[in-house]
């Protein structure tokens, strides 16, 4: 399956673990203690992709499935790439920079009705979500299955989010950017009625081409039916922790502060804060008004990096030692890190020097083991070292 790349210590002076982030969450389940974290090597899994950006499984496939950024999707079965593309959009999509084809979520009864949802930029720089179904061959979508769920337009080419996850409640849930620039000039983010800077949550199943949850926050008015949280600047990556009910948010900063926030994912209508705060720091302002807003649960300056890829808490068998620790790393600088939050702050901060440079996204495969892929075009599986 290729090389290992090993090594692995304990952070010093990288994080700033912020006092008071409202982030709630129990003290009990797995996570407790202080085990040490484990020593752990990346293992090879396949080079060559183009600009790899997502990795997913449907529940209970041994495949992998990883997306290319301008437009196609391919599988990775027994450890091989297969030749032929699961969907190739790449005529529908711009690509480039923030842009393309940057993820795709499987339906939780993917192996009973064949349908999944991607997320992608289209010719006019816009957001497209749309779902289609496997055709039947299973290595091979039906590209004439296209529905469009969401159309989202996009003011600027950059932060555009791009991550859709059916959550643990079944629902499709959608990040979205700012919409762009630099600063959030148009005000997206402590908008509540606009789609952008925000967290959708939708119901793919429910509606034509979508129902509202009836919990959303502003279900009834107030805000976009759709939203489910906001204040968020460009949430490239988040996921769920469906063992503890946890949603972690790693959200891009501006010029200073990479962040990474953690709530109850049953908690709804949270504003994060941005642009009145760029991590727990007032952004372009000495002081600043932070009442009802969430602060993150860990930050890191640009004195480390330049830009957070966020990443998943880690569920799978073959590491016990971090079994727990939420993964996660910096674009720019190519180092990995990991924290176990303890129900009250995130603790048992290390870094693996792996020697990776471009982290663009980290991947889970259905067994819960994790990836990391690179602008290298390559794919790597998390391993114990040596």
């Amino acid at each position: 399956m290729g090389h290992h790349q090993a090594g692995s210590r304990h952070v010093a002076a990288m994080v700033c673990v912020v006092a008071g982030a409202a982030c709630g969450g129990d003290t009990s389940g797995p996570d407790n203690g202080s085990p040490p974290p484990e020593p752990l090597a990346v293992e090879t899994v396949v080079t060559g992709l183009d600009d790899p950006v997502h990795l997913t499984a449907p529940p209970g496939d041994e495949r992998l499935f990883v997306v290319e950024q301008p437009g196609r999707i391919r599988i990775i079965e027994g450890g091989q790439l297969r030749t032929e593309p699961f969907l190739d959009i790449s005529d529908q999509v711009r690509s480039g920079g923030e842009q393309g084809l940057l993820s795709v979520a499987f339906h939780p009864d993917y192996a009973a009705n064949g349908r999944f949802v991607v997320d992608y930029t289209d010719l006019n720089g816009d957001t497209r979500i749309e779902e289609y179904s496997v055709s039947g061959d299973p290595n091979v979508a039906d590209p004439a299955s296209a529905r469009l769920i969401l159309s989202v337009p996009q003011p600027y080419a950059n932060h555009n989010g791009g991550l859709v996850v059916f959550g643990p409640d079944g629902y499709l849930w959608i990040g979205m950017g700012d919409g762009g620039s630099a600063g959030d000039p148009l005000g997206h983010g402590q908008d509540s009625t606009t789609l952008l800077g925000s967290l959708l949550r939708i119901d793919v199943d429910g509606g034509d081409p979508y129902a509202i949850p009836p919990d959303n926050p502003f279900a009834g008015g107030g805000g976009a039916p759709e939203v489910w949280a906001y204040g968020l600047r460009n949430p490239w990556r988040y996921s769920f922790d469906a063992s503890t009910g946890r949603l972690y948010i790693a959200d891009v900063g501006q010029n200073a502060w990479e962040e990474v926030h953690l709530a109850p994912a049953a908690v709804a209508g949270l504003n994060y804060g941005w642009n009145i705060l760029e991590g727990s720091h007032c952004f372009n302002a000495s002081s600043c008004d932070t009442a009802g807003l969430e602060l993150p649960v860990l930050e890191y300056s640009h004195d480390r990096g330049c830009s957070i890829t966020g990443g998943h808490v880690y569920r799978g068998s073959a590491l016990d030692g971090v079994r727990g620790h939420y993964f996660y790393g910096d674009y720019c600088d190519g180092w990995i890190a990991s924290f176990r939050y303890d129900g009250a702050e995130a603790v048992d901060h290390t870094e693996y020097d792996f020697g990776l440079s471009r982290i663009l996204s980290f991947g889970r495969d259905a067994a819960g083991e994790l990836y990391v892929l690179t602008g290298s075009g390559a794919v790597y599986r998390l391993v114990p070292e040596g």
